[in-house]
């Protein structure tokens, strides 16, 4: 399954191997000007990036419960970015480009990323022990697995993947946007 059905997740944590499912074509994080971003009917920011607050979430193809279910996540935590809001409904994007409308009440501000889901190589990520190219690697993780933030400072995110924390450069995740500061 991709982000909407089949993920085969490897992750190593220094030796430890975890199966989950793998990624097929997602596209990078979006270039956007920060300081340019509209606000949207909530109040909040457009684009903006939140995850999903439960396990089995209808994406419509439009805003209300007569559009046609387009399809289904089933992973939560996922991050999806916010494009659009109409009434209690929000369009979103996955990390795949696909989008659709979700109900704004399933969606959280608790902030996630998936690692480098674009990267088709099957080379993994480093994970370093401080946010410094010539520091440590406190692990390798496979691109497409989902981590917690817990910060980011415009270059690098300080993120929790599994209980493992690390420090991984903001270019390398989908759900931050490249320069955005996270606290």
């Amino acid at each position: 399954m991709t982000t909407r059905s089949r993920f085969l997740l490897i992750v190593l944590f220094t030796g430890a191997a975890m199966l989950a499912a793998a990624p097929a074509t997602f596209a990078q994080n979006s270039k956007i000007d920060l300081s340019a971003r509209k606000t949207g009917p909530s109040g909040l920011p457009l684009p903006r990036f939140v995850s999903l607050k439960a396990d089995e979430i209808n994406v419509r193809r439009g805003p209300g419960w007569d559009h046609a279910v387009a399809w289904v996540f089933r992973r939560i935590g996922l991050p999806v970015e916010v494009i659009a809001e109409y009434d209690v409904w929000r369009q979103v994007r996955d990390s795949e480009g696909a989008t659709g409308w979700v109900l704004g009440s399933l969606l959280s501000g608790r902030r996630t990323v998936l690692i480098a889901p674009w990267k088709t190589d099957k080379r993994t990520i480093d994970i370093l022990e401080a946010a410094d190219r010539q520091t440590a690697v406190r692990a390798k993780l496979a691109p497409g697995v989902l981590g917690d933030v817990e910060r980011c400072d415009g270059r690098w995110c300080r993120i929790d993947a599994g209980g493992l924390e690390g420090y991984i450069s903001q270019e390398l995740v989908w759900g931050a946007y490249p320069g955005e500061t996270i606290n």
